[in-house]
């Protein structure tokens, strides 16, 4: 019988020890190419950063001679000598002597872009290593609050800022060019059914005002709680992975109140039109029962995707978000809801209107990098409790000021019925008669105000709701806005 190798014979033997990539020659003839002509830090200046130098002193000349530069003054061994002689790193090297030979081994302006890219590339390089043994330690540490899931949100998080560090995609653009592109939306609109430049929401009123959900915008939806905001939302949400199915990415819905099978219930109700209640209690009947098995596995093939974990922080939702994209594609993105997402600011609790800032500014940077609309959904203030007209304004909003200010559009949700409801006199008197009245003619009524367009007008659509099933729909003619109660 063999005998088995010792647990420490069998770990591989270290490796050997390695310098992490560097090029002192190219850092140093890009330094020269600045010195002896200025305008090389164009070409460069947009993307390296004085850190991307492997040698520290190099990355401080580079600074000073950018800092000259913006100044409007030349920056050459005569004028960098007086700004970093109190170096003393610059006085080891040479002093004035180490700035002349690297405006002898300048490169051609030309080249300088070039030069450059290989600094960044072996900056990324030297990130990567360091990356790579964070995680390694981080993954044998011993601390069993900081979960493996929450270290692969954390190397994501890091791994997309590397990548995108540098990126050279930003800057003027001609005017010819995004005359074209708007063209070119214009076209995509007038072909498209429905004549829509954005997303259709499935709602005609809601589509006309709006003209769908835009890529790349934030999209505030708020209401007072039973007003129907995640029924709208889910609506929405819905009608948009059907028309995703057919030619779309996926919609990301971020649910951090209610489960996902709290969501889907919400769906198969509003698809078959059996009371959701019903669905929850088991209170079905056999025709009921069939109609949702049936529906399932119609909507089986809907490009929805629904996480519900909670709490999410904003750089966690956003992993995820792009990991969809990738995966998937995407097509929007919802939130349920907005006060329920943390930011980073380990003091979130005493400073929440600076958190909800973080947020809402994080949920913008977010739309526009996935060139996605974001839908989210926010609480209002009670201020709307103690008004004798209910419709909200923007100053209702929590926390008003950011999301007013980050969002391209803020949309309330108003019931009538719902407050007209609680008010009901004492049956059989001339006042019950009165409200009979007036609860027949806001009876399913829902009123979507946009309170805020940044592209478009300001208005109400007015769509029916039906709370048993939980579902929003067309209001066709004022005929159905009176149906009896």
């Amino acid at each position: 019988m063999l005998n088995p190798i010792p647990i420490a014979s069998r770990r591989p033997a270290p490796a050997e020890h390695r310098v992490p990539p560097h090029n002192l020659e190219a850092e140093m003839g890009l330094l020269g190419a600045i010195l002896v002509n200025n305008r090389s830090i164009e070409r460069v200046a947009e993307f390296l950063r004085p850190e991307h130098f492997a040698d520290p002193l190099n990355g401080r000349i580079y600074e000073a001679a950018r800092t000259v530069i913006e100044r409007g003054q030349i920056a050459n061994p005569t004028t960098l000598r007086y700004v970093l002689e109190a170096d003393p790193a610059f006085a080891e090297v040479g002093g004035a002597q180490y700035l002349a030979r690297l405006a002898e081994n300048a490169v051609t302006i030309i080249n300088a872009a070039d030069y450059a890219r290989l600094v960044h590339d072996l900056h990324l390089r030297r990130s990567l290593i360091e990356l790579g043994t964070d995680v390694v330690n981080d993954a044998y540490g011993a601390d069993l609050d900081h979960l493996a899931t929450r270290q692969i949100e954390t190397a994501e998080q890091r791994l997309y800022d590397l990548a995108t560090s540098g990126e050279q995609d930003g800057g003027f653009k001609p005017f010819t060019d995004s005359m074209r592109n708007a063209i070119l939306l214009a076209q995509a609109a007038f072909q498209r059914e429905g004549k829509l430049a954005g997303l259709a929401t499935g709602f005609g009123a809601l589509d006309q005002m709006l003209g769908g959900l835009h890529k790349s915008d934030l999209v505030i939806l708020a209401g007072r709680p039973s007003m129907g905001k995640t029924a709208l939302a889910t609506n929405i949400a819905f009608n948009a992975a059907r028309a995703a199915a057919r030619d779309g990415g996926g919609i990301g819905f971020f649910s951090l109140e209610m489960s996902a099978e709290q969501l889907a219930t919400r769906i198969l109700a509003e698809v078959t039109r059996v009371p959701s209640n019903k669905v929850r209690n088991g209170e079905l009947n056999q025709r009921e029962f069939d109609s949702l098995v049936q529906k399932s596995h119609e909507l089986q093939h809907a490009k929805l995707f629904i996480d519900d974990t909670p709490a999410l922080s904003v750089s966690a939702l956003r992993t995820r978000a792009r990991r969809l994209k990738r995966q998937h594609g995407l097509s929007l993105i919802v939130i349920d809801y907005l006060q329920l997402v943390h930011g980073t600011a380990p003091n979130r609790l005493e400073n929440r209107v600076q958190e909800i800032s973080e947020i809402t500014r994080g949920l913008k940077t977010l739309a526009k990098e996935l060139d996605v609309p974001v839908l989210a959904l926010s609480q209002l203030s009670r201020a709307v409790e103690n008004r004798e007209d209910k419709r909200p304004q923007l100053a209702d909003l929590r926390e008003s000021g950011t999301i007013e200010q980050d969002a391209d559009v803020v949309m309330f949700i108003f019931r009538e019925e719902y407050y007209l409801a609680r008010r009901e006199p004492r049956e059989g008197t001339e006042e019950h008669e009165t409200w009979q009245e007036a609860m027949e003619k806001v009876y399913g009524r829902a009123e979507i105000i946009i309170a805020k367009q940044r592209h478009g007008p300001i208005g109400t659509a007015v769509l029916r709701f039906e709370p048993s099933f939980t579902r929003f729909d067309n209001l066709d003619s004022d005929a159905d806005a009176e149906a009896p109660f």
